[in-house]
């Protein structure tokens, strides 16, 4: 399928576009992926400056994937230069899975005395010992701490 997008969008840049691009890729502190479109673009481009690199050459060269290359040049091409540098932002708002009852329950349980055996808890025990009061079906550890630390619940 990339083959047959391959040679869909065929990006020209004008000289201001090549100028903005490479002061991106040259100055500043840019994001990497701000950094990685701009130098896609610029590999890519079939204006004057040379011969365009291949999709799979920029693939390789930049570490991503053809179709990642497909997609900036399809953005450039349709929407333009901003959006095909800049992230997209979230379209949708995430729900969130776990509420005030669920940090308050936790960090309830954090505060409480250790397991037997136990000299403190551990973001694993708490999130065994969640799943176990069935305050939740599953959590992961990284949630346990994510909550924690928004509390500034310490676990020492």
């Amino acid at each position: 399928m990339i083959r047959d997008m391959a040679n869909r969008y065929k990006i020209t840049l004008t000289q201001d576009e090549r100028e903005q691009l490479t002061k991106i890729t040259r100055k500043g502190k840019p994001t990497a992926k701000k950094f990685v479109h701009a130098r896609i673009l610029l590999l890519c481009d079939a204006g004057g400056h040379g011969d365009p690199w291949k999709v799979a050459e920029v693939a390789s060269a930049l570490g991503v994937t053809q179709r990642t290359i497909e997609h900036i040049k399809r953005r450039f091409v349709e929407e333009g230069i901003e959006a095909a540098i800049q992230r997209r932002p979230e379209t949708r708002p995430r729900p969130r899975k776990f509420d005030g009852a669920f940090e308050a329950r936790l960090t309830k349980l954090a505060c409480s005395k250790a397991p037997e055996g136990r000299a403190r808890w551990t973001l694993g025990l708490l999130a065994d010992k969640l799943v176990e009061l069935k305050i939740v079906g599953s959590v992961s550890e990284m949630t346990v701490q994510r909550a924690l630390k928004k509390t500034n619940c310490v676990l020492t």
